[in-house]
């Protein structure tokens, strides 16, 4: 392989950080959707998601493409021939001057015979003449031109490499470059598990919240029915009454608004799986179930839950009272306070399992191999070659066609061949001496480049920690929230209930029930956030741990 050749290797390898689709999922779905409903389940969605973006097609076209690229490398290793042939007319023939005077040579003068020559040469004896020759003519150089009008040539040429060192280099950079067009597919596929991930996600909590939604409504209707049969009775005021009417209109607003987000959260996940936006979809998981176990979480982070740092255990009922700054223990600290500093953090991060890391390397084995195949420049080059064909001429375009070999003859019996046979094989060798110190330099810059590729790897496990540190920390407040959120939910539920029960019985307001479902609704709303951030989080710490990819397949 030439330097131009894994130049342009390398100029696409540093494109973009990037091994084939992810594996079977759990369940088939069609590679093109459907005109009925399609139901989805999370892996279901990432599956069709990889298999059928137009993103990732786009992708994996530049992996053939690298593919084929690869085969035209290996290519210049093998046999190449070539077949030729051309046609001119020279209808104005190039002459060139010539001294036909130094072919011509001195001038006979004749030759003299004498009797005796007479006599001997009647007598049937040999004579020997002895002709006389003048001073040379001296002529000047003439115009002369070679050749005739139409001339023709046809001819086949082989060459094979017997020894490159570029190209025995281009043959190893061959097989990484595949590779590097590889980890950069999965670069592709890692990014779209984990954008169909978040909206499948959204599209889950946002239905489940206009299902509440719908609920509040309903529960709000049937406090209005009572209220409004009680005002008819004369035990209430119709003050009352326009508080729950107002208090309904705008949990109506609210919950159309959540509809419109619930439809855009499905056309985002469509988009996001590469779906059109006509083909109708019923997401098969339920919120429950994509809800992750916040103490098994908490386990592995060795981080403490919330309340107790017990895990996911929630809230305690109160807190406890304060020790006073004098009665400080020496012992170790809380179990409920994290200090920053879990378990894990102590252990040895596995870079290798970050897609980037992985291309990183790739790029750094490109760049030595760039730096051989500079060097291997200085190399001698080896090459076999062959031809063999045919050239001919002649005053006119249909004598040059009638293409007569050796044995051709015309009516008098004399051999008139216009068309004469060549051949030659030898071997081409090509040793660079000296070029101004272009190589030189070369090398120099690729060199350069592999020390810029290895003070990017300081640069990339820099960047990994700190993900590592800030995905941890995310999911777990996200976590911490969640519980925080759980506890108010079921205070504001239980508040709620009481309420509607001192109402009904007569011993409450109305203003209370009110403040008690808007607090509700408000806690709801919380509580439903809570649970998309810890899902959002988890994604992201599955990404920055590298294990993204490998829980989808």
């Amino acid at each position: 392989m030439n330097k131009s050749l894994l130049g342009a290797l390398l100029a696409t390898s540093a494109l973009a950080f990037g091994p084939a689709a992810l594996a079977q999922a759990p369940a088939a779905l069609p590679s093109q959707p459907s005109s009925g409903l399609m139901a989805l389940s999370l892996s279901q969605a990432v599956h069709f998601a990889v298999q059928n973006k137009s993103s990732l097609q786009a992708t994996r076209l530049a992996e053939q493409t690298a593919a084929a690229r690869v085969g035209e490398i290996k290519a210049q290793g093998l046999p190449q021939l070539n077949v030729g042939a051309n046609v001119a007319d020279n209808f104005k023939l190039q002459k060139s001057l010539v001294d036909f005077g130094a072919l011509a040579g001195p001038v006979l003068k004749g030759t003299t015979l004498t009797q005796a020559d007479i006599n001997k040469a009647q007598g049937g004896n040999p004579i020997t003449l002895a002709p006389t020759y003048g001073d040379p003519v001296s002529v000047p150089p003439q115009p002369f031109a070679f050749g005739l009008q139409y001339a023709g040539n046809t001819s086949a040429s082989f060459s094979q490499q017997i020894f490159d060192g570029s190209y025995l280099i281009g043959l190893k950079a061959a097989k990484v470059y595949t590779d590097l067009a590889k980890k950069q597919t999965q670069q592709a596929e890692i990014d779209v598990v984990e954008q169909v991930s978040k909206a499948y996600y959204s599209t889950l909590v946002a239905r489940s919240r206009l299902a509440l939604l719908a609920r509040n409504v309903q529960r709000l209707d049937t406090v209005l029915y009572q209220t409004n049969q009680t005002f008819k009775a004369g035990f209430a005021e119709k003050l009352d009454v326009d508080r729950l009417r107002v208090q309904r209109n705008n949990l109506v607003v609210e919950q159309q608004k959540a509809q419109r987000l619930t439809e855009l959260s499905v056309a985002l996940l469509k988009f996001q799986m590469g779906l059109p936006q006509s083909q109708p979809v019923q997401l098969t998981d339920s919120l429950g179930a994509a809800v992750v176990d916040a103490g098994t979480l908490r386990r592995n982070l060795g981080a403490a839950s919330f309340g107790t740092g017990g895990g996911a255990t929630g809230l305690s009922s109160l807190p406890a009272a304060p020790t006073s700054a004098g009665q400080g223990t020496t012992g170790p600290p809380t179990p409920g306070i994290n200090n920053g500093q879990p378990s894990q953090a102590n252990a040895v991060f596995n870079y290798n399992n970050r897609i980037e890391f992985s291309t990183l390397q790739t790029q750094q084995a490109l760049a030595g191999l760039d730096l051989r195949n500079r060097q291997a420049g200085a190399y001698p080059r080896l090459a076999l070659t062959a031809a063999y064909g045919f050239s001919g001429s002649a005053k006119t375009a249909s004598d040059l066609f009638a293409f007569r070999g050796p044995t051709s003859t015309n009516s008098a019996g004399q051999l008139n061949q216009n068309w004469f046979g060549f051949g030659n094989v030898g071997l081409a060798l090509n040793i660079p001496v000296f070029d101004g110190f272009r190589r030189r330099y070369q090398v120099q810059q690729a060199r350069i480049a592999q020390q810029t590729i290895e003070k990017g790897f300081e640069t990339l496990r820099q960047s990994i920690d700190l993900q590592d540190a800030q995905s941890r920390a995310t999911l777990v407040n996200a976590l911490d929230v969640l519980d925080n959120q759980k506890a108010n939910l079921d205070l504001a539920a239980d508040v709620a209930r009481v309420t509607r029960i001192k109402f009904n019985a007569g011993v409450g307001s109305n203003l209370e029930v009110i403040t008690a479902e808007t607090s509700l609704r408000e806690a709801q709303t919380n509580y439903y956030s809570a649970i998309y951030d810890v899902l959002v989080a988890k994604v992201d710490r599955d990404k920055a741990t590298g294990e993204l990819y490998t829980q989808a397949k």
